[in-house]
């Protein structure tokens, strides 16, 4: 089915309406047409313009002018033939709208209201600045399928063969042709035996056989390192995020706690919430 908003949007382009004449002191309450007893307001225009899709927002403002004012009409002109006749069903799902969009509305300022640089400082420093440095791994490993072969291994290893090599020659892991070289990682990116076995060598040290789901691994510790704390603006945005979501959740509870509620005792069947039938009139 056609969306007719876009539709509507496509049909203002193809006719357009004269060129706006601009006027001084104009504000998001100038009255740009009336529909009958509907006042259709720049401001109206300049929110619509917003939420349109990119393919609109490159278009000559002129062009788009006519073509956001063309829908506001035709929308209202529609809208004040249905107004009065919207099923119950329409007028719930709009009211539902309404006391959403409300409610996300006055959240969202006070989540950015809460965001400020001291809070965003302060989260920073409850989670880095007693934080124990992380230690972060380099290591290689040879993957073969069994156990056998993975003891094969080390016994060549221990006599002295390249390790990079070998890998080369042996592993069936995809990092095989790169030596077996796996790059820098922490605790938690890598399945816990393999984990475990970095975990307690020592640098240039190589493993016994290992066992994953992926097979039976020869692992040569390279060197450690210390992963340094994020810099603030390097996690701004998710500390921001985080006290933002905070305030959200604290004002929920805070303005529910405090609001006026009364739940009739009335006994309804939960059933009845899939129950259309009894708003479709």
């Amino acid at each position: 089915m056609p969306n007719p908003v876009k539709t509507l949007l496509a049909v203002g382009l193809v006719f357009g309406l004269s060129a706006p004449v601009w006027a001084e002191d104009i504000t998001a309450s100038t009255v740009v047409a009336t529909v009958g007893n509907d006042e259709i307001t720049l401001g109206h225009m300049i929110m619509m313009t917003s939420q349109l899709p990119d393919q609109y927002q490159s278009l000559p403002d002129d062009v788009l002018y006519d073509a956001v004012l063309d829908q506001l009409i035709r929308q209202s002109a529609v809208a004040q033939t249905a107004e009065n006749d919207l099923s119950a069903s329409a007028r719930m799902a709009l009211e539902n709208e309404r006391r959403s969009f409300i409610a996300g509305e006055a959240l969202a300022g006070l989540a950015q209201d809460a965001a400020t640089d001291e809070a965003i400082q302060a989260a920073y420093d409850a989670r880095f600045a007693e934080a124990a440095a992380e230690t972060e791994f380099n290591a290689a490993h040879i993957l073969v399928a069994t156990e056998d072969e993975a003891k094969a291994l080390k016994v060549e290893l221990d006599g002295g063969a390249d390790f990079e090599a070998l890998a080369k020659e042996k592993s069936t892991g995809p990092s095989g042709p790169s030596g077996g070289a796996l790059g820098w990682f922490s605790v938690g990116m890598m399945v816990k035996p393999f984990e475990d076995a970095v975990v307690a060598m020592e640098p240039g040290q190589v493993s016994e056989p290992v066992q994953t789901q992926f097979g039976w691994h020869v692992v040569k510790l390279n060197e450690t390192r210390q992963k340094p704390k994020p810099t603030l603006d390097a996690v701004r945005e998710e500390l921001s995020a985080e006290v933002q979501q905070a305030a959200i959740e604290a004002a929920l509870e805070r303005i529910t706690a405090a609001a006026t509620i009364d739940r009739p005792e009335t006994e309804i069947d939960p059933a009845a919430l899939r129950n259309m039938e009894l708003i479709q009139n």
